[in-house]
């Protein structure tokens, strides 16, 4: 769907008794409204339809509520979990009066940086391909209170229910860090997985691949193909909605959270990047790797900016439970060819000039897609403007350096606090264009402090195994 009007036609032809507008929230959940289908006509792709924004997180304040939202045609699906027949728009968020964009909203910066882009005239698309993981469990439970706290988590594949009566127990549990690529019976979600691929391609997201990932319990992974910054932002939406409604319909329950279990692997979204011109790729080239110069420059500003990033590509505590050595999370700040603890990695599987591109490893599928694939690519333009040097590569396990050696490469941040304190130091790539503003800025430092003081000032179970008989 291209057009306001086809849309209203596609929405007639499919019955539809509803339409539902859809926008993501600053930390990145989608919100929502309906209306009935009477009330959908061209008009509300221009003019927007208004909703009481001081109820969003880190948006208006009560004095100020009134907001629009205006649906881009472009996204538009028939959605598949409605029982009535529901046309689902997604949408970008103005102001009343000035229809001008509201420079809180995700998807608005995310439309800015591709304008942002444009303007350079280095490039005039970039493309965004995330490889977003999560679990799949069998059930979640979690209190927090003021004399105490717990969670747990279980999944009938997890290797802890080895020894559970289960009436026969079969004993194909998937043990830690032994779930990459199984089989069944151990791989107990193939055709889960299989229904949640085809249903995001009826709406539109291109599926490449799927399988299950190194944890136990249930991780998992479905990548699909690369799309321009928007588009692909748009898809993790449509992605992570699938995802987590499919679980839901067959009893089980889907996170995105990047460290739901203990000694075991965490869940990443290593994100592939690269930009283009007039339809050509601008990262093949004769350098390392069968990469152009400019890439080696986008490289140096991922590498540059990598800390402050990690306040947006990895925005919650628990980012930093999987950003620690020994789970392959590339928490080392260099690059390299095929090497995976590296945290830009040259993918090699293929010579073609349009296959060239880089993956940038350390962000989380909390991250909200709009505001990290934009983050991403600002990072990299100031690279590329600023010719910022990578460095050599480092063609090493890394994780298997000697002391001497590795305390040379410089670490991704620890905790979100330092993440946060990294942001509000090294910001001003992200202004550029008026692609993010500061108001945004020290908004989302001030929440990321919030967030991170919430945990600190909290007892934790494990501090009570350690020091309770102090």
């Amino acid at each position: 769907m291209s057009t306001p009007k086809q849309v209203i036609e596609m929405a007639k032809k499919a019955g539809a008794r509803m339409f539902d507008l859809k926008f993501v929230d600053t930390f990145g959940t989608w919100q929502h409204f309906s209306c009935p289908i009477g009330e959908l006509e061209e008009s509300i792709f221009n003019d927007g339809l208004g909703f009481d924004g001081s109820s969003i997180r880190g948006w208006k304040s009560i004095e100020a509520s009134d907001m629009l939202a205006l649906p881009d045609p472009k996204t538009a699906f028939i959605d598949p979990f409605c029982a009535v027949p529901t046309l689902s728009l997604t949408c970008t968020i103005a102001e009343t009066g000035t229809l001008e964009p509201y420079a809180r909203d995700p998807r608005g910066i995310a439309v800015k940086a591709e304008k942002h882009l444009i303007s350079t005239g280095l490039a005039d698309q970039a493309f965004m391909g995330p490889e977003a993981e999560f679990f799949v469990f069998d059930n979640v439970q979690y209190e927090s209170g003021a004399n105490g706290c717990f969670y747990s988590v279980d999944s009938e594949e997890g290797v802890w229910n080895s020894g559970r009566d289960e009436m026969p127990n079969l004993g194909f549990k998937i043990r830690h860090k032994e779930g990459y690529l199984p089989v069944a019976p151990a791989d107990t979600q193939q055709d889960l997985r299989t229904e949640m691929c085809l249903l995001m391609e009826e709406l539109g997201v291109r599926i490449e691949r799927q399988h299950h990932e190194v944890a136990t319990a249930g991780q998992a992974e479905i990548d699909y193909r690369f799309d321009t910054l928007l588009r692909a932002a748009d898809s993790m939406m449509v992605y992570k909605y699938v995802v987590k409604n499919v679980a839901r319909k067959h009893g089980k329950t889907a996170t995105f959270m990047p460290k739901p279990l203990f000694g075991d692997n965490g869940s990443g979204m290593h994100t592939h990047q690269s930009l283009w011109k007039k339809g050509k790729p601008l990262f093949a080239g004769k350098e390392y790797g069968g990469m152009s110069q400019m890439a080696l420059y986008y490289i140096g500003g991922l590498l540059k900016h990598a800390r402050a990033l990690c306040a947006v590509c990895n925005p919650t505590t628990n980012s930093y439970k999987r950003l620690v050595p020994g789970f392959e999370a590339p928490v080392n700040l260099a690059y390299s060819a095929r090497n995976r603890s590296a945290a830009v990695r040259i993918p090699m599987y293929s010579e073609n000039p349009k296959a060239k591109r880089i993956e940038y490893r350390p962000p989380d599928p909390a991250a909200n897609p709009y505001l990290a694939f934009s983050a991403l690519m600002m990072a990299g333009l100031d690279g590329i403007q600023n010719k910022i040097d990578p460095g050599e590569p480092l063609d090493k396990n890394i994780y298997e350096l000697p002391p001497e050696e590795l305390k040379r490469v410089p670490n991704v941040a620890g905790s979100l606090a330092e993440a946060a304190d990294a942001l509000d130091q090294d910001h001003e790539f992200l202004l550029k264009g008026d692609v993010f503003t500061r108001d945004f800025l020290e908004m989302w430092v001030a929440s990321k402090r919030k967030e991170h003081d919430a945990l600190r000032l909290r007892p934790h179970p494990y501090e009570l195994s350690m020091y309770y008989d102090v």
